[in-house]
């Protein structure tokens, strides 16, 4: 990393808006509310402080897409806070950088290793780019259903097995905090000429907290995608994309002007900005308070009987070589419940709303902005939940990752011709779209991946439990698009 001087108490964006809030510029440029004197409504609802610095591009405010002034400063401050090269302010969501990650460092053809159980963002830019997955498909816990980290075997089974391959990306952490064995992994890929990318949406806080899980710069990484909006206390839709010192910024910074608006909004902008400068200061104090919180609800909630709030005794070494200590994920097929009943219960019955339930597990989704009093209360929903709903498991599926077959690349299947059939009748097809529950996001079929029933088996299921299903062409997704 370059040596350079910062200090973490500016915050360049923040205090360039200020300025230019006290100057009562006259506007003549866009957007059309005019710091919000167009659109009375907006400005009641959203308040005049946040319309006033939703303002376009200009000079004294610097250019998303190629910036040299305050946003220039903005992304050298991100980068000397989380130990990177490069940083770079997205404004469309880990998505965007989880895409521009794999666009840097892939083209069409190129063979890209990386677990079945990402995000369907990381898919969506095979779509885009034409590289071809090569999964290592994760071991999987059979208590919780869920998949868990990328064994180190494993992904030197596929670089022996595809030394043309271009990267490694590992998730670091999972959903539910499962990280892998990540120096490891970057070594293996590194000694093979590949990158090691690191989708870190839900690793934020590895960055700041103490004894945490090795963050991907940490380890040495060519790329993350961290979600700053997550577990960092920036404005939905915000994001950063870090790189490592192998990786030339600058034709980064044009694949991400590819797709990025060149509207940048000054709101996500400022706000990566100030909880940057927030975790600077004061991110490890306070994500210690969040880690005892969890630790101390994952009690408390074992405590009840029939819940296992998992936590580090599943660390193996191995697929599960890490956990995060932030993640407060329940598995609740004991008590008769699948994950996603406990969910709406929680949000119908006693006004809490968690990140996700899927068929065996929830997660409540922990992080700067929690209180302990309003553990306490889900801790007293949960225990009520058991004692009012809890009833026999016998029944209840149990498998949350499910193998693939791959037939073809995604983006080969996405753009051949297909046809709309009914799902009921769509086994052994090959499917030409995404199906996913969402949250968490993680495709239960993608384009190229060959329908079998214990898939289709899953899916009614997950449906018939209130699953949020997304993804087909068909909204009420009776009907799926497959290969002709």
């Amino acid at each position: 990393m370059e040596s350079r001087s910062v200090d973490q108490h500016e915050a360049p964006i923040y205090e360039a808006l200020q300025t230019f809030r006290q100057m009562r510029v006259v506007p003549f440029d866009v957007p059309g509310h005019k710091h919000g004197k167009g659109n009375p409504e907006l400005t009641d609802f959203l308040g005049e402080k946040c319309v006033t610095i939703d303002v376009n591009s200009m000079k004294p405010l610097d250019n998303l897409c190629h910036p040299i002034s305050v946003i220039h400063e903005a992304e050298v401050l991100a980068a000397d806070a989380f130990g990177a090269a490069h940083a770079f302010l997205m404004v469309g969501g880990t998505t965007s950088s989880v895409q521009s990650m794999i666009l840097s460092t892939c083209k069409r053809g190129d063979k890209i290793i990386l677990p079945r159980n990402v995000h369907r963002s990381v898919i969506n830019a095979l779509v885009l780019c034409g590289a071809v997955p090569v999964y290592v498909n994760p071991e999987v816990d059979h208590r919780l259903g869920i998949a868990l980290g990328m064994q180190r075997e494993q992904v030197k089974k596929a670089i022996r097995e595809h030394p043309d391959a271009v990267a490694v990306l590992v998730n670091n952490p999972t959903y539910y905090g499962i990280c892998s064995d990540l120096k490891a992994i970057v070594k293996m890929a590194h000694d093979a000429g590949m990158y090691c990318l690191a989708d870190e949406a839900h690793g934020t806080h590895f960055y700041f907290g103490v004894g945490m899980p090795i963050s991907a710069m940490e380890a040495g990484a060519d790329m993350a995608a961290v979600s700053m909006h997550k577990s960092g206390g920036s404005l939905t839709q915000s994001s950063l994309l870090l790189i490592g010192p192998k990786v030339n910024a600058g034709h980064v910074r044009q694949i991400i002007n590819l797709t990025q608006t060149t509207s940048g909004s000054y709101l996500l902008m400022s706000s990566l900005d100030i909880s940057r400068r927030n975790l600077a200061l004061r991110g490890r104090e306070v994500f210690a308070k969040v880690v005892n919180m969890a630790e101390y609800a994952r009690e408390e909630i074992n405590a009840i009987g029939g819940y296992y709030a998992f936590g580090r005794e599943l660390v193996n070494g191995n697929s599960i070589f890490d956990f995060d200590p932030t993640k407060l994920s329940v598995h609740t097929r004991d008590i008769g419940l699948a994950g996603i009943e406990v969910y709406d219960l929680l949000r119908d019955e006693y006004d809490i709303q968690i990140e996700f339930g899927d068929i065996g597990n929830i997660l409540a989704y922990l992080s700067i902005g929690d209180r302990p009093q309003e553990l306490e209360r889900l801790v007293s929903a949960l225990a009520e939940i058991r004692r009012r709903f809890q009833r026999d498991s016998s029944g209840l599926l149990s498998q949350e990752y499910i193998d693939p077959e791959v037939v073809m690349s995604p983006q080969e299947a996405f753009y051949a011709a297909k046809k709309s059939i009914p799902l009921a009748d769509s086994e052994g097809c090959v499917c030409s779209e995404f199906v996913m529950c969402y949250p968490p996001g993680i495709p239960i079929l993608s384009p190229g991946e060959r329908i079998t029933a214990e898939i289709l088996d899953y899916i009614e299921y997950a449906r018939e439990k209130g699953c949020s299903m997304t993804g087909p062409e068909d909204p009420g997704i009776r009907k799926i698009n497959v290969l002709q």
